[in-house]
């Protein structure tokens, strides 16, 4: 079975924050889970996919790359987008398909926007979907803190649209290219 993992928005100024936002909670822990699991997509020939959100930091300079922190493949790939949505007018869901890939491995920022919206994208594309539950992060808002925000997605996101595709949440020491959704159908 063909996998893949997509590291979404996990760019330098949003987990780092600027002057209008801080810093993502747990962002060391969430640094230290991505660099292990591209380790483990590695050793499981899984693609990596890196996607940006051209919003951050304008879309240029430091700020809007990957974080420095982060081991980028050499032939890992890299998507820019617009929208909060990773699939939309991107080109990811066609190579996805393309490169036939039947299981997703979702990691990075932010929690209520852009890995809830892909979590729930990509199992309506026909895909099983693991989302890191110690490997996606935010700040908190007004109503919550960022540490409930994450909870709060990592139980509705379990089991997400169980019906021909749906999404798991495991954590990052776990063997999540080794995918349990078969056993749950």
């Amino acid at each position: 079975m063909k996998q893949a993992l997509l590291i979404i928005d996990a760019q330098q100024e949003l987990i780092e924050g600027n002057d209008q936002e801080g810093s993502v909670f747990l962002k060391e822990q969430l640094i230290e889970n991505i660099n292990l699991v591209i380790k483990k997509a590695i050793e499981s020939d899984a693609i990596i996919v890196f996607v940006r959100d051209t919003d951050v930091a304008e879309g240029k300079g430091e700020g809007f790359q990957v974080h420095r922190g982060i081991t980028i493949p050499t032939d890992s790939k890299t998507f820019d987008k617009a929208a909060t949505n990773s699939f939309y007018g991107t080109g990811l869901k066609e190579y996805l398909e393309e490169q036939e890939v039947q299981h997703v491995v979702i990691m990075g920022c932010k929690t209520e926007h852009c890995i809830d919206t892909a979590v729930r994208t990509a199992t309506v594309s026909q895909l099983d979907v693991t989302l890191v539950g110690d490997g996606h992060s935010t700040t908190g808002s007004s109503v919550l803190t960022a540490e409930q925000i994450i909870n709060h997605h990592n139980k509705v996101l379990h089991g997400h649209y169980n019906v021909d595709n749906f999404s798991m949440v495991r954590n990052a020491a776990e063997d999540l290219f080794d995918p349990l959704h078969d056993t749950h159908r």
